[in-house]
């Protein structure tokens, strides 16, 4: 073959290639999904809308909110797990989906570090201990006296079977001897109105959707689920501090991708979503919601799960609980 046409073709070949590789490396090239496993209006939709908000500037594609509820957060995680790894479709829960669950369920869709890969830790959002105005309760130890006195009587809502504040209300009554009624939800939405409305006395929900009730006076704090005061909160005591110094139970919030991205969309999205975290006008949104902001890198993200979900399976073993 003449040599001039040999090196014309090489070349046409080297430029084809490397267009080609710089169209299969661009990410995104299209617009990434953001699945909430709860309703909208909740505390999960309300910093899923923060987060968006900031990934798709970073990213220059649009973040796309999709809220897809139902089975404590297990529908929604389950859909990202089965979705493609190529980073256009994402996750945002709490350690209901990447602890509780596992701990309180023997069948799930999905497994926490198999299925899926973090991009990062946002934060943290303790519950709050809420009653309806009309519960003549103003500290954990009246709410314990009123249900021990009441016994059976009183009920309290949670945002789904199997979340964190069915686990924190789970751990509440075993821990207090309270006998209180759970009524679960479809998320934090619906347990907050019905909280509201007077349907149930008392909720475990986390600060961001508590905040801004607790200002209207819609509905009275009572503690924190965390060891000590929230910085959102720092008025409220928190159950710890009440007289049951192991009561715990702060949910913390990531955004994974289905595990197995390539380096191109790990690093665009671990980039994008650092990025969006020390922005200080995010930042200030989402702490005016009540999340504790505190980065941390992926490797946070197992290991949490590795050292979380041990804990939870040994008192779920030792209080009985299961949701199957």
């Amino acid at each position: 073959m003449n040599p001039v046409l040999c090196t014309c073709i090489r070349a046409a070949c080297g430029v084809a290639l490397a267009a080609w590789s710089a169209f299969a490396m661009a990410f995104p090239d299209k617009p990434v999904t953001l699945v909430v496993p709860y309703p909208p209006g909740g505390a999960t939709d309300t910093v899923a809308r923060i987060m968006a908000k900031g990934l798709t500037q970073r990213l220059k594609q649009t973040v796309i909110v999709d809220n897809r509820a139902g089975a404590g957060t297990v529908i929604g995680a389950g859909a990202v797990a089965q979705a493609a790894a190529d980073g256009h479709t994402l996750l945002i829960s709490s350690n209901t989906t990447f602890t509780v669950n596992p701990a309180l369920k023997s069948k799930l869709p999905y497994d926490p570090l198999k299925s899926f890969e973090s991009i990062g830790v946002l934060g943290s959002s303790p519950l709050v201990l809420l009653v309806h105005p009309s519960v003549p309760a103003q500290s954990v130890a009246d709410v314990v006296a009123l249900a021990k006195a009441r016994p059976g009587k009183l009920s309290y809502a949670s945002f789904g079977n199997g979340t964190t504040s069915h686990f924190a209300g789970e751990m509440f009554k075993l821990m207090t001897g309270a006998d209180i009624v759970h009524v679960p939800y479809k998320g934090s939405a619906p347990a907050m109105q019905d909280l509201i409305g007077g349907q149930v006395q008392l909720s475990f929900d986390t600060n961001v959707a508590a905040i801004p009730q607790m200002q209207a006076g819609k509905v009275k704090g009572i503690a924190v689920t965390a060891l000590k005061p929230s910085p959102s909160l720092p008025t409220l005591p928190s159950i710890a501090q009440a007289g049951y110094p192991d009561y715990e139970m702060v949910p913390w919030i990531t955004i994974v991708a289905p595990r197995g991205l390539n380096a191109t969309a790990r690093t665009a999205l671990g980039k994008a979503f650092a990025d969006t975290v020390a922005d200080a006008g995010i930042r200030a949104e989402l702490q005016k919601v009540g999340v504790d902001v505190a980065y941390e890198p992926p490797a946070a993200y197992d290991e949490r799960v590795t050292r979380e979900l041990p804990r939870l399976r040994a008192y779920v073993h030792k209080a009985g609980l299961t949701v199957d």
